[in-house]
């Protein structure tokens, strides 16, 4: 689907920022290289907050439709929710 043509809002929901969360915490687990400066961090759910926060994943987010389309958004498009689950 065009840019354009989007129906639903630019606005991460906060199951897509929790899911995105803990599939990158498990990456940077798995020893994936982290996007951002990770000088004195080692917890790996921190280092996926920071790198979500400052729009440095370069993931995309399909939203199904109830047509059976689908809208793809980049990170770097998206106003991310300001909720923080500790």
């Amino acid at each position: 689907m065009a840019q354009d043509e989007r129906v639903t809002s630019n606005r991460m929901t906060i199951y897509e920022k929790a899911k995105i969360i803990g599939v990158r915490a498990c990456q940077l687990g798995d020893d994936a290289v982290a996007f951002v400066d990770v000088t004195g961090m080692t917890d790996a759910m921190e280092i996926a907050k920071k790198e979500l926060n400052e729009k440095k994943l370069p993931y995309i987010i399909r939203r199904k439709l109830p047509d059976g389309s689908h809208e793809d958004w980049k990170l770097s498009e998206m106003l991310i929710p300001d909720v923080d689950y500790d």
